[in-house]
């Protein structure tokens, strides 16, 4: 069989990436981190080398490639010293970009898909409410027709990259109750009424900036509808798949950058006269995390494969992004403990692994909900309903 993930090309694509990271990213990431934001100037280097449009048909201004390529781009990052974090703030076209792509309007795609892909503009994708959390058919920001435009009322939480945003690709409620009634409006930044209200400081991600929106009769053009009305829901719902492995490449990836940051520093390291290494303990521990990154990275990688070729495969993603969670989770627990007291120093790596790795069970669906999703699409429940993977019911 042939292993997709190490062709010839995907091999100059990851070392390009890694050294890419190691000396225009990595160097500038604790300084971003106390910034608390990755500067602009950033995407347009990431444009220019080529690797900010991968996973986008050159067509409509990217680099080519499928979701493989771009989970590659991920892996390479997060290998050659980035982070989980730095990985979302600038690839937060990743989930802003794709329900305009999808619905192909050509005005909407030279606004705002190739200057993103440029580097020159930032978006967002705004969903999740102060109230709302996971539950996205309960979405109360309202959009009301007015003429040529809709007013937008309400206010969003926990948006990545939305402080350094020009535009927010933004769920919204234009009918009644219930998931029907959603659709999505791009939103400038600029316009009348919309407010970052605040910042918001975490325990990780901390290169990542985050926010707080509110939108106080917000007019927004009715040719920023992206699709039909009514069909944000089932757009969102599509691109949750992406998302959800991505979280999961995230997952994988930083548990092997750990595993990798705790087996160098447990053989330069000697206690009582004796290299970490030497101890069993600590090479039984070292084992252990290396067999938890592989099975989730196998799981991963299988299910990316599936879905570039175009199933839905919406349970086994969320299996995919729940494993990795859990064995990112154990690894980087693990990598701080042999790393004793100088893993728990804000100047170590593998600390800001630690604090990052704490969002992957939260973003993109909680780990409880993906089980529970999962269990439904599995047919694991008290009634017989047809909630297959093929048949890509939520219900």
């Amino acid at each position: 069989m042939t292993d997709r993930w190490n062709t010839p090309e995907r091999q100059d694509l990851r070392a390009a990436v890694m050294d890419f990271t190691r000396r225009e990213l990595a160097p500038q990431l604790p300084a971003w981190e106390d910034a608390g934001a990755v500067p602009r100037d950033a995407h347009r280097r990431m444009a220019e080398a080529g690797y900010l449009g991968i996973g986008f048909a050159t067509d409509i201004g990217g680099a080519g490639g499928d979701l493989i390529d771009s989970s590659v781009v991920t892996e390479s990052i997060i290998t050659a010293g980035g982070s989980s974090g730095l990985v979302a703030a600038l690839c937060t076209h990743g989930i802003a970009l794709p329900h305009i792509v999808a619905a192909d309007d050509p005005r909407l795609i030279e606004r705002y898909v190739r200057p993103t892909l440029a580097g020159e503009l930032i978006g967002s994708l705004a969903v999740t409410e102060p109230a709302g959390g996971s539950d996205v058919a309960a979405v109360t920001t309202r959009a009301t027709r007015d003429g040529d435009h809709y007013l937008v009322t309400g206010s969003k939480m926990f948006i990545t990259s939305a402080t350094r945003a020009d535009f927010v690709t933004t769920l919204v409620r234009t009918d009644g109750d219930g998931h029907d009634g959603l659709s999505l409006l791009v939103l400038d930044r600029d316009s009348p009424g919309f407010e970052v209200s605040r910042p918001l400081r975490k325990m990780g991600w901390q290169c990542s900036d985050t926010a707080e929106l509110s939108f106080d009769r917000t007019p927004v053009p009715t040719g920023n509808l992206v699709g039909a009305e009514g069909d944000g829901f089932i757009a969102v719902m599509r691109q949750f798949v992406h998302e959800r492995l991505n979280l999961a490449v995230h997952g994988y990836a930083v548990a092997e950058r750990a595993l990798t940051l705790a087996a160098d520093y447990a053989r330069d390291r000697s206690t009582f006269g004796r290299p970490l290494i030497d101890r069993q303990l600590i090479r039984h521990k070292l084992v252990t995390m290396h067999r938890r990154v592989a099975e989730a990275r196998v799981l991963t990688r299988s299910v990316i494969e599936r879905v570039a070729d175009g199933e839905d495969a919406i349970a086994d993603a969320c299996l995919a992004k729940n494993s990795a969670v859990a064995a990112c989770s154990f690894v980087v627990d693990e990598a701080v403990q042999i790393f004793g007291g100088a893993g728990y120093l804000r100047e170590s790596e593998v600390e800001r692994h630690y604090r990052d790795a704490r969002l992957l069970g939260i973003g993109g669906g909680t780990t409880e909900i993906l089980d529970d999703l999962a269990a439904r699409l599995l047919g694991y429940t008290s009634t017989h309903r047809n909630d297959s993977p093929a048949s890509g019911g939520t219900r």
